[in-house]
């Protein structure tokens, strides 16, 4: 026997009994042991730490990242040898029987280890360790492979025809014939092997397709990246406890060993998967020094730094001072962005007749997330069903736009340019975050029908024109004060959306600096046309929405007391006789999300009554375009009732916000009573 080999192995079974392993393959032992069955292979799960394996002899730990299958081999004769010694699994004869599958913990954080889905040359050859990231954008449904077989010479007078000889055992990249298939040879005798199938051992397999983050920047409608790069799908193979591990839509890091597929003429790339990490990047810790000084200069109230963060918002795209009470929705519906269960979702319905500046508007905004999505007409919105093209003949569900922008925004566009039943689901996932995918059992080869549930975690954008809507149908006579015709859109989608908002074409005094700057952008796209656009650079703001959306927020009881009064007062004004309370079960939910997206966007971790009346305005002034005006009765702008040109006019607009809060103090005690809110008679 080669010394190096002895000495690996004897390395081997002192690493193993240092890191604990030995104790639990004792167990894993004892468990087959305890069945009484034979199996053709009996399965170990080893976890290996590289930099521990390295430290006890540099030989082995270069073996196991490079060579993982001969190193297996080694790690395979070790678990013989313990096997047979301490006789912890009787029914087991050969070494062949056992198969041994190595997991490193982690791989040296070194280039030469990670495999890049964009990179090219693309290094499959090589069957070695790599590690590689994605998000998942296809999912197959689980499948059975074969992990192992026993075959038989068919010549009866060969040692070979009975015992554990011929075992046949998955190797990473193999296809079903090349573990088991008909026109196996005796490697003694030359005899045709049969294979005895009641010691077939099965395992799960699952089909995933994975692809480079970076595809993320080609899905943004405005982007301020210009490289140019190719992508492209990538397979990878999850067997056994790694099936279902994975979720679509995810970002994972995983380890595996690249290999080639053959699939009749063609030849596929994949990765055996060895170990799945879900990715999730840290935020910045920090904001630009510039934000914290216009924190500081506004710190004598509540309402004014996230006023002049919507002044100068997307000064690159509409001029400061525009379309403010649209970019401030814009803002809360991009703090409140996050991968949880049960988040608080903001979705913005956008009612308008300016649709190029505000489809503009809407793609710049995208980009200051890592998910901002603009859905593509041509593609679905939801996960679809197609066959699996890996010859499997299996289901292979096919993410969408709003998997895709997971914790982050999906933009689909002019709502009115989608069909009914597509009008329908969009419904359905605003009310239940949820879509269902079904899967025909006959058509995929299963014996019974599928029903798969995607969780869709995702702000959606939308705007309707209101110009070309109003051609598309009659206009209803019965509107009441401050409604607005929305009769093209279904009521229940509308209520959907947490914010319907109008936004006018700008007046004729605040449609000159749209118009200028329209057109100097047309001649010098790159241009800087406003001071603030330096100071508050497009980066900037990135990471000041990456920072505060990651921001715990707690609601203060004043401001839940608030929230909850408004809430009761209002589902006793909005009523009718026939229908009851025109106000949706989700309005308190929206209202909750509103009010902490504004304390994020504050940067405060409280929410306070401030955050709570900014919240009820936005929400009055969206019911108010859908059922028409309250006893509330706001004004048809009451978050930006006037320009915002200095300290002055800041001041003006905190009066105003006092005198709201005021107002709706006094609407929730006579609509609400039974609430007790304490009033500043200040």
């Amino acid at each position: 026997m080669d010394p190096e080999i002895q000495k690996m192995r004897e390395v081997v079974l002192v690493y193993l009994d240092r890191s604990g392993g030995l104790q639990k393959f004792v167990h894993d032992c004892k468990k087959y042991n305890d069945s009484k069955q034979s199996y053709a292979v009996y399965r170990f799960i080893i976890s290996i730490n590289p930099s521990d394996i390295a430290e006890l002899d540099a030989t082995l730990g270069n073996y196991i990242l490079h060579n993982p299958l001969q190193a297996a081999q080694i790690f395979q004769s070790v678990c013989f040898v313990a096997i047979k010694t301490l006789s912890l699994i009787e029914q087991l004869q050969t070494e062949a029987q056992i198969s041994i599958l190595l997991k490193p913990t982690h791989l040296p954080p070194l280039p030469s280890y990670v495999l890049s889905l964009s990179a090219y040359p693309f290094n499959y050859t090589s069957q070695r360790f790599y590690m590689s990231e994605g998000i998942v954008i296809a999912m197959g449904t689980v499948t059975k492979y074969t992990q192992g077989a026993r075959f038989l010479c068919t010549e009866e007078t060969c040692p070979f025809s009975e015992g554990f000889r011929c075992i046949r055992v998955h190797c990473p990249g193999a296809t079903e014939s090349a573990t088991v298939r008909t026109d196996f040879v005796c490697s003694l005798c030359s005899s045709p092997l049969q294979e005895d199938m009641k010691f077939r051992v099965l395992g799960d397999k699952q089909i995933v397709e994975i692809i480079d983050a970076k595809i993320l920047n080609a899905l943004k409608g405005y982007s301020i990246d210009k490289s140019y790069f190719r992508i492209q799908a990538f397979t990878l193979f999850l067997r056994d406890e790694l099936a279902n591990k994975m979720t679509i839509g995810n970002h994972y890091r995983i380890i595996g060993i690249p290999a080639c597929v053959q699939n009749g003429l063609q030849v596929t790339a994949c990765i055996e998967v060895n170990s799945v990490q879900l990715y999730k990047p840290n935020g910045p810790s920090f904001v630009n020094d510039n934000f914290k000084y216009l924190l500081s200069l506004t710190s004598s109230s509540c309402w004014r730094f996230t006023a002049v963060l919507a002044n100068i918002f997307a000064s690159q795209v509409v001029p400061p001072g525009t379309y403010n009470t649209l970019k401030l929705a814009i803002l809360l519906s991009l703090v409140q962005t996050c991968e949880k269960e049960n988040a608080d979702y903001l979705d913005l319905l956008i009612m308008t007749s300016d649709t190029l500046v505000i489809d503009r508007l809407l793609n710049y905004s995208l980009c200051l997330l890592p998910r901002g999505i603009r859905h593509p007409p041509s593609s679905d919105i939801f996960p679809s069903v197609s066959k699996d093209k890996h010859g499997t003949g299996s289901a292979s569900i096919q993410a969408c736009s709003a998997v895709l922008a997971k914790g982050g925004i999906c933009y689909i566009g002019d709502l009115s340019s989608y069909k009914k039943d597509k009008l329908e689901l969009l419904q359905s996932v605003l009310e239940s975050r949820t879509t269902t995918v079904f899967i025909p059992g006959k058509k995929y080869g299963e014996e019974a029908d599928q029903q798969v549930t995607v969780s869709v975690q995702t702000n959606f954008w939308s705007f309707v024109d209101v110009d070309s809507s109003s051609k598309k149908h009659l206009q209803k006579e019965n509107f009441l004060i401050g409604q607005m015709d929305v009769s093209l859109i279904p009521v229940n989608l509308v209520d959907g959306f947490g914010l319907l908002i109008y936004n006018e074409f700008p007046s004729c005094r605040l449609s000159s600096p749209v118009v200028h700057h329209t057109l100097k952008k047309a001649i010098n796209p790159e241009a800087m046309l406003y001071k603030v656009s330096q100071q508050f650079r497009t980066q900037d703001y990135e990471e000041f929405i990456l920072f505060a959306r990651n921001l715990h927020v707690e609601l203060s009881s004043e401001a839940e007391s608030l929230i909850q009064g408004y809430y009761l007062a209002s589902r006793r004004v909005r009523r009718d006789s026939i229908h009851g309370s025109t106000l949706s079960a989700s309005a308190l939910k929206i209202l909750i999300s509103l009010a902490k997206a504004h304390a994020k966007l504050s940067l405060r971790q409280r929410v306070l009554e401030e955050d709570a009346v900014i919240a009820v305005l936005l929400l009055e002034s969206s019911l108010t375009l859908k059922h028409g005006t309250s006893a509330l009765c706001v004004a048809p702008n009451p978050v930006f009732p006037f320009d915002l040109s200095d300290e002055n006019s800041l001041q003006q607009r905190d009066i105003y916000l006092m005198q709201c809060h005021h107002q709706l103090l006094k609407f929730i005690a006579a609509y609400s009573p039974g609430i007790h809110i304490n009033t500043n008679e200040e």
